[in-house]
């Protein structure tokens, strides 16, 4: 029988608060992590796939542990961007629904600093922070973590190379007797050298989820192509995924916006998320994503964490990422809450001798998938052509008189054949 978040020592007023928002069974992290985290006091280092409850997994029992008396900030979560920033900040904010006394912020980049400033000036129990702008923070003094009893560091292997340059700063300005608590998704060697750097001898750690790239409800798949060819299969997949919302990464900004100008051109409902856009822009794009008013996302790994959607059907790595760990983020984003998901990755042929490295690496198998063939990509691509057709906005300003002339050609045809010249004249115009 599955244990219940009450089995595992939350309070009554937070599991009435993950009640509301149908959460009820613990994830395999969660399980082994909260009550090692509620009634131990070493460092903790918790392993989990992406998508597998790690924030609950810290979150609820730093809720629990949260002193009222105390005015200090007590507890500083760093994050790698503002979205997972945000995301975690919401998470919380859910969490402790029925704590009206408790006072959490974010203090993120990529926003103005002056109103932060003046948000830590009062009671603030908790803080959400990117590791710049905290450090940031404390230069200009306006920050005091000097009595904070924890430090949680959240999707670590994603700020590593941030880490490495701004986290003495950080260290320096906390309690050497504070709580180390860091949560990754992966395990490589820069993640070891962190531990044996920054945390205590004494180190509690979990995995749960490891076996595999987070869940078994995940299909990776990979299609190798040539590279005059490799936007036309991806319009071909994703014409097959219409309606459905997915996720399309690239390696850099100017890859993301190519390949969302491609998609605008060709009538596709999508958005670009990359580092280089303002905040705003990016918030913009975000929520319309959530809230179905585009179904795709153009991203770069990093503007893509803290996406938390839960509906996202499919991942298309249209560059190969460089390491496995960036693959297992990737996937990560599909396949949520007990759901199944597609991971395709679009291989050039001196490519596909990776494929069983990352197998191998990551406990996963990959199917080939056949590429369509030249009459499918062709039939598609006028399909296309005739959606951009449908969704051309009719331009009012033509002169009527030119406008009659026009159809006085076309006016003896019956629709049926129009369409059929019209489509004539596409397909000779294109070969």
């Amino acid at each position: 029988m599955s244990k219940q978040f009450s089995d595992l020592g939350i309070s009554d007023v937070i599991v009435k608060a993950l009640t509301d928002i149908n959460i009820e069974i613990p994830t395999e992290i969660q399980t082994k992590s909260i009550p090692l985290i509620l009634n131990e006091n070493n460092d903790f280092v918790g392993l989990a796939k992406t998508g597998t409850g790690k924030t609950a997994a810290f979150g609820l029992p730093i809720l629990q542990l949260i002193d009222f008396k105390s005015t200090a900030i007590q507890v500083v979560i760093l994050v790698p961007t503002r979205e997972l920033g945000q995301q975690i900040l919401s998470n919380f904010n859910q969490f402790s629904k029925y704590i009206p006394e408790i006072s959490i912020t974010s203090v993120c980049g990529g926003t103005p600093i002056k109103p932060q400033i003046e948000q830590l000036n009062g009671v603030n129990h908790i803080v959400i922070a990117t590791p710049g702008r905290l450090i940031d923070l404390i230069q200009r003094k306006a920050i005091n973590i000097k009595e904070t009893n924890y430090l949680v560091l959240d999707e670590a292997d994603e700020m590593v190379m941030v880490l490495k340059e701004g986290l003495d700063e950080i260290v320096a300005e906390l309690p050497k007797n504070r709580r180390t608590l860091l949560f990754s998704a992966t395990m490589p060697g820069s993640i070891k050298q962190l531990i044996q750097n920054y945390l205590s001898k004494k180190v509690t750690q979990v995995s749960a989820n490891m076996e595999t790239i987070g869940n078994q409800g995940i299909d990776h798949q990979y299609i190798v192509v040539d590279p005059i060819e490799k936007l036309d299969i991806l319009m071909h997949f994703l014409n097959s995924k219409e309606g459905e919302r997915g996720i399309i990464f690239c390696k850099t900004k100017a890859a993301v916006n190519k390949l969302a100008k491609n998609l605008a051109i060709n009538r596709f409902s999508s958005g670009a998320l990359h580092g280089s856009l303002t905040q705003p822009i990016r918030d913009r794009i975000m929520g319309q994503f959530r809230e179905g008013y585009i179904n795709i996302l153009v991203a770069t790994d990093l503007a893509a964490r803290g996406i938390d959607v839960q509906e996202i059907s499919y991942v298309v790595n249209y560059h190969l990422p460089d390491t496995f760990e960036t693959y297992v983020h990737r996937s990560g984003r599909t396949a949520r809450a007990g759901a199944k998901g597609l991971s395709m990755t679009v291989l050039q042929s001196e490519e596909v001798s990776k494929i069983p490295l990352f197998e191998k690496e990551l406990g996963i198998q990959f199917n080939l998938i056949k590429k369509p063939n030249a009459t499918s990509i062709e039939e598609n691509n006028t399909l296309l052509w005739a959606k951009q057709i449908f969704k051309t906005k009719p331009n009012h300003e033509l002169d009527s008189e030119f406008k009659n002339k026009i159809k006085t050609i076309f006016h003896h045809l019956t629709k049926e054949e129009l369409i059929d010249k019209i489509l004539a004249n596409h397909l000779l115009q294109n070969k």
